[in-house]
């Protein structure tokens, strides 16, 4: 009231300036600027002044006054009734006593800036006012005694629009934070209104006369007078007085509560700064009212049991997951603690994902309260946080409250939504009996292991279960075939084959899973579904002679177990027609070329079932012409013995001795048989007569008449071969002898060449010649362009040098004693290889002398003797 401004810093230290002459009358201190804005006056009467101050500069130790001009609506001095300043510093209101707001738009720090004008005139004193920026537009709301109004200062004109036809007293408006979207607010005696730029807001109902209202931080503060009984205050005077008392009520009114409330003697203003809100009275006291923590709110509100409240509380300040979801475990544990499971295990949902989910469960195990646990799972799989175990506790609790209905929605969600691990519910609905939810759960899920053993083991819908491999894929169609395919056999076997005749040749999903193309190639192994057919013989006939039908390529094993099979039916058939048939089929099958590679394998199976014309071919195959001769031996048929002798005899010479010795073991007459082999016998001369007297000799049926024919014939070309031999000996004597006197007259007599024609070209022979010992005369040019030798006759050259070859091969094998002891050991007549090997030479020592030189001994002369006489053996042969 002395024109003075003061200042209070933290340290509470005073100090002032002297900013008027006679009084202030109203200060406005902008929240993000250093700037002051005060009215005043510095001469009686009514002149108020607006002095605008910068507080970061100085002039004289005072703040520097930047600005001064008088707030006069037009030329009608008014009382000024209150102040407001716009944060951007572009805007400044002024209401007047008279209903007069003037407007400053521009830099209201000086005066060149900024133009001044009548915003709005009225019979009603102005008592509030406030700016509201959002966005790119500004809003100014005037109040006065008897109504509301905005303005739009964002367009030009500034158009208004009166929000409402009562008002309010001096100081008893403000404007809200973002958290009540920036409502001005207005209060009544009654009540208290909150108001957009636009329409009428919510409104509270608090009675009593309203002297102060300020915003801050959420809570609307108001001072007001109350008659009534009031909260006692640790501020108010002890003594008791009936005088009218001021009642401070601070409101949360996201949160619909009072957060504190006193009674105060005669209050000057309520402060905010430095986080704390300061009271004024009039005593020239401050009061502080610090504001508790978060925490301790809350603590307080747990300790009244006010949850919600905590929880509207602890999210309008924001509070983290963590925070909020502990107070939902207390709550939770307060309504539990009461008997409110329902409302508890509402509770204990919204702690989902912060609290460990058994710290629910173990509550609500009990049969009792099994709903409200299902509830809670449920919950938990939406959210994605379930496990395996939570899948199936929630599967047995539906199960045991025998809630299909929910069963079904919670199984039959799109795939997308899948909240729970598929093969666990299927596990649980199998061991609960209901096969029906398993069986769709495993088919839409693509479970196919779990489909099919549901319904083969419990549903023991095979024929299901079979069309449902047909339209797998073909890897997942083959295992399972190879898994349940002798169940399904023994059940329906006829589509089990035919399934199975597809899956090996020429497969394709029946549901059409695969697209073109994929399928190129893909083809089972026939032969790993033999065992499928343990008990069925007849389908497996069936598939494996469909698998030789089409696919000639089948495995080995096919082909082996068909043979097996079709011997099997042969050896038990009783009827002859029809054996006949399966004897001609399973003959038709060995003679089909498969068997080839195992024919130990045939052999062993047609033996086996006693199947004589499969081991017969057989053996034929394999060339086994002894083993045929022995099964026609243990089975006594003489003829097919001999039969085989004959068919067989060139290739295995041996057949008819065993034949021989076959036949005289027997004790029976078998003269015509023995008869018809030596018959052979004697033709290819295959054994000594000797040794077939020793063979038959132990027969006491076959007397001497049986081999007289035999011997005498034997005798008889023995004796003609011995003619023969003797004649060649003489001969060969002669040869020699002739050959020697030959030699002997060549050394002894002169030799006369009386040759008139050239050997080679046969022209008449002409000077100079080149004649040879041997008898050959030749031209001389033609002697040389023949002639390879100039001592050998180019006529008896190609002769001479075949019996030097035949002299260097014997030379060359008579020392190779191996080979003649084996022939030695091998050979049926050791004596004609002894014989061959004494007419190679081997048993000699021949010394061969090509040329004779001059001064040779007599030695030399015998040897070349000798090389004379083996070229001209050779030439008479």
């Amino acid at each position: 009231m002395e024109g003075q401004i003061w200042f209070l810093p933290r340290s509470l230290q005073l100090s002032s300036f002297q900013a008027y002459k006679l009084r202030v009358t109203h200060l406005y201190q902008l929240k993000q600027h250093s700037i002051l804005v005060s009215i005043g006056e510095d001469e009686e009467g009514i002149n108020p002044l607006v002095k605008v101050w910068n507080l970061e500069k100085r002039d004289g130790g005072n703040p520097l006054c930047t600005r001064i001009f008088p707030a006069i609506p037009g030329n009608k001095p008014t009382v000024v009734s209150c102040l407001t300043v716009h944060e951007n510093l572009n805007f400044m209101a002024i209401g007047f006593a008279d209903g007069s707001v003037v407007l400053t738009k521009g830099d209201i720090t000086r005066d060149r800036h900024s133009k001044t004008q009548i915003l709005h005139e009225g019979s009603y004193p102005v008592t509030g006012l406030a700016f509201r920026q959002s966005g790119k537009t500004t809003h100014l709301f005037v109040v006065t005694t008897e109504n509301i109004q905005s303005y739009m200062l964002s367009v030009k004109d500034y158009p208004h629009l009166e929000l409402d036809t009562h008002g309010c007293g001096l100081r008893c408006s403000s404007l809200s934070d973002p958290s009540q979207d920036l409502q001005f607010i207005v209060a009544g005696n009654e009540c208290v209104y909150l108001y957009q730029p636009d329409e009428r807001g919510p409104c509270f109902a608090f009675e009593g006369q309203k002297l102060i209202v300020h915003w801050y931080r959420g809570y609307l503060i108001i001072v007001s007078k109350d008659r009534k009984t009031s909260p006692k205050s640790e501020f108010a005077g002890n003594e008791a007085q009936n005088s009218d008392k001021q009642v401070l009520n601070i409101y949360d009114l996201c949160n619909k509560f009072i957060a504190y409330s006193s009674i105060f003697d005669d209050i000057v203003d309520v402060l905010a700064e430095w986080g704390s809100l300061y009271v004024l009275t009039r005593d020239g006291k401050i009061h502080v009212l610090q504001e508790k923590d978060t925490q301790t709110k809350l603590e307080m509100l747990f300790r009244k049991n006010l949850f919600e409240m905590a929880i509207n509380l602890a999210k309008s300040h924001h509070l983290d997951s963590d925070g909020l979801s502990e107070i939902f475990r207390q709550y939770g544990d307060h309504l539990y603690n009461k008997g409110n499971h329902d409302g508890a295990i509402q509770q204990y949902i919204r702690t989902i994902g912060k609290l460990e989910p058994s710290y629910v469960i173990r509550k609500f195990l009990d049969a009792q309260r099994i709903h409200n646990l299902t509830a809670y799972l449920q919950m938990l799989h939406l959210q994605s946080l379930a496990n395996a175990d939570h899948t199936t506790l929630l599967l047995n609790c539906y199960t045991k409250l025998k809630d299909s209905s929910k069963l079904e929605e919670f199984i039959k969600t799109s795939e997308s939504e899948v909240h729970f691990d598929v093969e666990t519910a299927i596990k649980v609905l199998r061991q609960a009996g209901y096969y029906s939810h398993a069986v769709y759960l495993a088919e839409k899920h693509e479970h196919h292991e779990w489909y099919l053993k549901i319904q083969l083991e419990d549903i023991k819908n095979y024929q299901e279960a079979l069309h449902y491999i047909g339209k797998l894929p073909f890897e997942q169609a083959e295992s399972n075939m190879k898994r349940y395919g002798k169940i399904l056999m023994h059940h329906v076997p006829n589509e089990t084959t035919e399934l199975l005749k597809i899956l090996c040749t020429d497969y394709s999903p029946s549901g059409g899973n695969e697209g073109p193309g994929m399928l190129e190639g893909k083809k089972a192994n026939s032969e790993e579904f033999i065992p499928v057919f343990a008990n069925n013989s007849r389908e497996l006939k069936a598939f494996l002679e469909h698998m030789t039908e089409v696919q000639a390529d089948s495995p080995q094993g096919v082909y082996d177990t068909l043979l097996e099979l079709r011997l099997q039916n042969w050896a038990h058939e009783q009827d002859e027609q029809i054996k006949e048939k399966l004897h001609n089929e399973a003959l038709t099958l060995l003679k089909s070329g498969r068997f080839k590679t195992v024919f130990d394998k045939a052999l062993v199976l047609c033996q086996m079932h006693n199947f004589k014309d499969g081991v017969l071919y057989l053996y034929e195959q394999g060339k086994l012409f002894q083993q045929i001769m022995h099964y026609h031996m243990q089975n006594e048929q003489y003829k097919k013995v001999i039969e085989v002798c004959e068919l067989y005899g060139d290739q295995e010479a041996c057949l008819w001795e065993q034949a021989l010795s076959y036949f005289a073991r027997k004790e029976e007459n078998c003269k015509e048989y023995i008869a018809a082999v030596l018959k052979h016998i004697e033709n290819k001369n295959l054994m000594p007569p000797l040794l077939v007297v020793q063979t038959l000799a132990h027969n006491s049926t076959a007397t001497l008449s049986v081999i007289k024919d035999y011997l005498v014939n034997k005798l008889q070309k023995q004796s003609r071969q011995i003619e023969q031999d003797e004649q060649r000996i003489q001969k060969y004597r002669e040869e020699t002898t002739r050959i020697r006197l030959e030699i002997e007259e060549l050394k002894a007599s002169p030799k006369i060449f009386q040759k008139t024609k050239c050997s080679i070209c046969t022209s008449a022979l002409e000077l100079p010649s080149v004649h040879f010992l041997c008898g050959h005369s030749f031209h001389q040019h033609c002697f040389e362009s023949y002639s390879e030798s100039d001592s050998e006759c180019p006529t008896c050259m190609p002769e001479n040098r075949k019996v030097m070859d035949m002299i260097r091969a014997q030379e060359q094998k008579r020392d190779l004693h191996d080979q003649f002891q084996h022939q030695l050991k091998c050979s049926n007549d050791g004596f004609s290889v002894v014989a061959d090997y004494f007419g190679r030479g081997v048993f000699n020592k021949l010394t061969l002398i090509t040329d004779l030189p001059s001064g040779k001994t007599a030695t030399t002369i015998e040897a070349g003797l000798q090389r004379e006489l083996l070229i001209h053996t050779k030439r008479s042969t």
